[in-house]
């Protein structure tokens, strides 16, 4: 009995630490940048997302968190993973330079508490069935946060897809007022950092981009990449264009505005004519049975206790 308490104790103070561990990961990962000025030019620096050959991670320089990618890099795939990871959190919207390092951690620990709870639970099961469940549990443990991750890309995209009319015609708007382009960026970066917050912040850092001395082409290919949105890529595209050839860019601004309110109107019908379709499933699995335990059971039990009346002993 001792012991069986004592285990039990020893598993719930490790799961309440992982848990500890991984909100601390996930707080690290979410937080607010203090100088947004400054980790936008190291963004420059460190998430260039050019074509260029990629270099393994080396040891060196960073702390504990530098040498946990390190050992991540050493495992086959490893290096991999991480370049594939660091793209998707970018997706995110996630692009601190520690922030690969906190999800690692976080999927690290929470693979671990799944093991560890598969483990507990199955301490008195056979051998066979004690590996099904972990092997079960690793799973779960590896594509969980995985599945989040693409979760959270795929919301910020939306977030960016929804911003981009509205913003596209403000940008009109002004270049019509005689700035540049890049302080008609900047100044709707501004006023749209309230309402779209996410698009205004991809605008700030592609204006930052420029004035560090990169070419402006390279800078919109590369907000492409970030985000990984056609209707950003045909934006980008007809911005360098315009540029290129010398027309006005504010009227085919406010032109490409009202093809993208016109393509968010066909998505949502679309959606529309797509929501019968998905409803289906669930009305059979879910609905359909229960209203036929409503209709018929009443009925059935009506019949068999008339029938059982009617086979009963006669007097």
């Amino acid at each position: 009995m001792g012991e069986i308490v004592l285990t039990g104790a020893l598993f719930f103070s490790f799961a309440f630490a992982t848990l500890a561990a991984m909100l601390w990961a996930g707080i690290m990962l979410f937080q607010n940048q203090d100088d947004a000025l400054g980790d936008r030019l190291e963004e420059l620096q460190a998430h260039a997302m050019v074509p260029t050959q990629r270099q393994p991670r080396r040891k060196g320089g960073g702390g504990f968190l530098n040498s946990f990618l390190y050992l991540i890099s050493l495992v086959p795939g490893g290096d991999d993973w991480l370049s594939d990871t660091e793209k998707e959190l970018a997706q995110a919207g996630v692009r601190r330079r520690q922030a690969i390092a906190y999800y690692a951690i976080g999927q690290l620990l929470f693979m671990i508490l799944m093991l560890a709870g598969m483990m507990y639970l199955q301490r008195n099961n056979a051998v066979a069935q004690r590996l099904g469940g972990m092997i079960a549990a690793f799973l779960l443990g590896w594509l969980l946060p995985q599945q989040v991750l693409h979760r959270l890309v795929k919301r910020y995209r939306q977030k960016l897809q929804d911003a981009l009319p509205d913003t596209v015609d403000l940008l009109g708007i002004v270049l019509g007022t005689g700035l540049a382009l890049d302080q008609a960026m900047t100044r709707v970066s501004e006023e749209m950092q309230y309402i779209y917050p996410e698009l205004a912040s991809e605008f700030f850092t592609v204006v930052m981009q420029v004035k560090a001395g990169q070419e402006r082409s390279v800078a919109f290919r590369q907000l492409v990449r970030r985000t990984g949105i056609e209707d950003i890529k045909s934006l980008a595209a007809m911005i360098v264009q315009s540029e290129r050839f010398g027309t006005s860019l504010s009227q085919a601004l406010k032109v490409y505005a009202d093809a993208l309110r016109t393509r968010r109107r066909l998505r949502a019908e679309a959606a529309v004519g797509k929501a019968g379709i998905k409803m289906l499933f669930p009305i059979v699995l879910f609905i359909l049975p229960v209203l036929f335990v409503i209709t018929l059971v009443p009925a059935v039990l009506s019949v068999l206790r008339d029938l059982k009346m009617g086979l009963g002993p006669r007097p």
